[in-house]
């Protein structure tokens, strides 16, 4: 294991990384002049229009899904399984899409993706208003996740080479932006349905989308306006082949640290995908109304968005393993919890308790990637991280949908639980015993 500084940072530069990636030339994410090795300033704003474009484009996504998406599937006359079957859909689009994006990133710019990005933000919610079948939601759902398959791993390739003495503080700014809007997507979302409700059918839920639509513009704006330069001075357009997509993620596999640290954001995910989509319809078992629905989904987020400065600021501080290992079992225990809870009181605390440990892991993963990974890589580094995180997050409300339909709302949470806890084994065996045996081995060659 690398020597530590006093911030918690590496001592003595990124170390391992996977160096498939194929990038050449000026790094992608080097915060530094190419040809004078001068430190560059992050340009002024930069991650204040990040975070403010972060902020909306989310507020859009999850606008579009929570609470809305399972009420509007249900009330299509869909059965739970196909419930999970679409909430499983959109997530799979970072599953295939953010590693080849992130290796994009590093060779093409971030921001060319992130307008990639804010364009699909503009298109998706108008296309909700023309479903009349469940099944057409798949292939809608699956296009609306290329936009966040795009806009959370560039975002923060963006953010890591850009400010490197500060990339968990950073990280945690923009994550908290996002997650305002994700705090006040459900609210909003949960308000339109009940205002619409008098109009009955599925009307409600489509005046959701409209919602989502609006939001989606000035996010596509304010990403017009980022600079391009700052953590983005990559070589330029050059040819990718699949080969070095091959390459790239064989590489990606072969680091043990980072898949440990990416198996741990997958079993994040896998809970948090359970969570979003079946806990509206066990409080709604409960009793509860939609606005209320949304009002705990909004507390949970909001516990996350006041910590995630917080606890990134402590990633830059302490050993961000250990943040990370504590983060996911605080999870286990969470999520395990849920079904145990037969009032909404009860629901709501904790969910906070579940949002508190997402903060606390999910904003030293991504730190930790820039720390065992070469600058030049990053952007491919944080897009496999997303990859496999989504493979949890589209995995999750399927499975937990084939489990529920057969066991019961109680069974599915616990599955996420369960799978916590596996994240919990093969991270200490692939990340802090291997660590300790590497810091050993070089105790005793001395």
């Amino acid at each position: 294991m690398r020597g530590r500084g006093p911030a918690g940072r590496p001592s003595d530069g990124a170390a391992g990384g996977f160096p498939g990636g194929g990038a050449t030339g000026a790094s992608t994410d080097a915060s530094t002049d190419a040809s004078t090795d001068v430190p560059r300033r992050p340009a002024r704003g930069g991650i204040f229009l990040l975070s403010l474009a972060g902020f909306f484009g989310i507020f859009s996504t999850t606008i579009s899904k929570s609470p809305v998406l399972p009420l509007f599937v249900k009330s299509l006359s869909a059965s739970e399984t196909v419930i999970g079957l679409i909430a499983a859909v959109s997530p799979f689009a970072g599953v295939l899409f953010s590693f080849p994006v992130g290796m994009l990133a590093d060779r093409l710019g971030k921001k060319r993706l992130l307008l990639l990005s804010g364009a699909v933000l503009l298109a998706a919610p108008v296309l909700y208003l023309l479903v009349g079948n469940p099944f057409w939601l798949i292939p809608i759902r699956f296009f609306h996740g290329i936009a966040t398959a795009i806009l959370s791993p560039v975002a923060s390739a963006y953010i890591l080479g850009a400010y490197p003495d500060s990339k968990g503080e950073k990280l945690g700014l923009f994550s908290s932006a996002t997650l305002v809007g994700r705090t006040l997507a459900p609210l909003l979302g949960g308000a339109l349905i009940s205002w619409f409700l008098y109009l009955g059918g599925a009307l409600p839920y489509r005046a959701v989308y409209v919602g989502a639509f609006v939001l989606a513009v000035p996010a596509f704006v304010l990403i017009l306006l980022l600079d391009r330069g700052t953590g983005d001075a990559g070589p330029g357009p050059a040819r990718i082949s699949p080969r070095d997509f091959v390459h790239g993620l064989r590489d990606f596999l072969g680091n043990r640290r980072l898949l440990g640290t990416s198996l741990v954001e997958m079993a994040t995910y896998f809970a948090y995908g359970i969570l979003e989509t079946y806990l509206p319809l066990y409080l709604s078992g409960l009793g509860v109304p939609a606005y209320q629905i949304g009002l705990v989904f909004s507390l949970q987020v909001l516990s996350i968005a006041l910590t995630k400065p917080l606890f990134g600021r402590l990633a830059d501080r302490v050993d961000r393993r250990i943040q990370v290992f504590a983060g996911i079992a605080l999870l286990a225990v969470a999520t395990a919890l849920i079904p145990l809870s037969a009032s909404v009181i009860v629901v709501t605390l904790v969910s906070v308790l579940f949002g508190l440990a997402v903060s606390i892991s999910t904003v030293a993963t991504s730190s930790y990637v820039a720390e065992v990974v070469k600058k030049e890589q990053i952007g491919a580094s944080i897009g496999g991280l997303s990859s496999i995180m989504d493979i949890g997050h589209s995995s999750g409300p399927f499975v937990a949908g084939v489990i529920i339909t057969a066991s019961g709302l109680a069974a599915g949470f616990f599955s996420g639980a369960a799978a916590c806890v596996l994240a919990i084994g093969l991270f200490s065996v692939m990340v802090l015993r291997r660590a300790d045996a590497a810091a050993a081995a070089g105790t005793r060659s001395r």
